[in-house]
């Protein structure tokens, strides 16, 4: 199946929920640490011979609720398309494109409450004739609750089912494929799902235009709803130094993840992006220790059970 081009009417359709959702999570951080300093900032990239765009952010850091709650949006374009895009699309491999989408990392103080992440994005080349939709979310713990993961993966399916009765399984399975620490054999989380290459191509979870950006709107969707409540039901539970200690050395697996393999990241890396938008995934603190193992028996060992592919509904 052939790709149909896309044109203004589409991309821009697009931009305006990407710029939206960037809005309502900054707004819905910000009332969940309503003492907290938001920095909210919007940038513009002249045009060079690598990329030209622009873009905002909002960033919470060291507040009451969240270590760092960041969210960005950018719409950004360049002469060749950098490999990070375009390993899977080696017959645009070079081409002119143009990438946007939201992103959004939070890291809660406490540790009872889990990390997460969310991306939705659309990437075309060569002026539309070659496009795809990207996305996904996804769940990190240090303290896990069965709970919590039941709820997360119910919000992911009911985003999916619309689409189609086996998407949600193929963006799961492939959410727990991509988010994986190979060299320490274990997921990143509990997982979520992950949606790349998304078109009329695309024939297990993909359609037109219209039928893709309907997903892609309510992968984000979803996800908003669904964090705002994990966090409501923690950021009050009583914890001391042994959860934080604990806590950094978990963000510390996460830096590893996102330095080390992360797409978004090589293809920000690749393309020149912004350093303070592709950096604030990585928590304001974290720590390593060498050949750390938790106490057999303790809570901190309970976790192992986690990170590995599940069943949760």
């Amino acid at each position: 199946m052939q790709v149909t081009p896309i044109g203004e009417r589409e991309i821009g359709a697009a931009r305006e929920y990407f710029v939206g959702l960037h809005s309502r999570l900054s707004d819905a951080w910000a009332s969940l640490d309503p003492g907290s300093a938001q920095h909210r900032d919007e940038w513009t990239r002249p045009p060079t011979d690598v990329l030209a765009g622009n873009g905002r952010l909002s960033l919470i850091e060291l507040g009451a609720t969240f270590d760092r709650a960041g969210v960005a949006f950018s719409d950004v374009s360049g002469a060749k398309l950098p490999a990070a895009a375009s390993e899977r699309h080696t017959g645009i491999a070079g081409q002119p494109f143009r990438a946007m989408g939201t992103s959004v990392v939070v890291h809660p103080v406490n540790p009872y409450a889990p990390t997460s992440h969310a991306n939705v994005r659309l990437f075309t080349a060569r002026g539309g004739e070659m496009w795809w939709f990207g996305g996904g979310f996804d769940l990190t713990p240090v303290y896990p609750f069965d709970e919590d993961a039941r709820d997360w993966h119910q919000a992911a399916k009911a985003a999916c089912d619309p689409a189609g009765p086996s998407v949600y399984a193929s963006l799961k399975e492939a959410c727990d494929r991509y988010f994986y620490l190979p060299h320490r054999g274990e997921t990143r989380g509990i997982g979520g799902l992950f949606a790349d290459d998304v078109n009329d191509a695309n024939e297990e979870v993909g359609g037109d235009f219209e039928h893709c950006f309907a997903l892609i709107r309510r992968i984000g969707d979803a996800y908003l709803q669904a964090y705002v409540e994990v966090v409501k039901r923690r950021r009050d539970t009583p914890f001391g130094e042994r959860e934080q200690a604990f806590q950094r050395l978990r963000r510390g697996r996460y830096v590893e993840f996102n330095l080390a393999f992360d797409r978004g990241t090589r293809f920000g890396l690749q393309s020149s992006a912004r350093t303070e938008s592709l950096l604030m995934s990585l928590p304001p603190r974290a720590e390593w220790r060498y050949d750390h193992h938790a106490e057999p028996g303790s809570p901190e060992a309970r976790l192992a059970d986690y990170l590995k592919p599940r069943q949760w509904i």
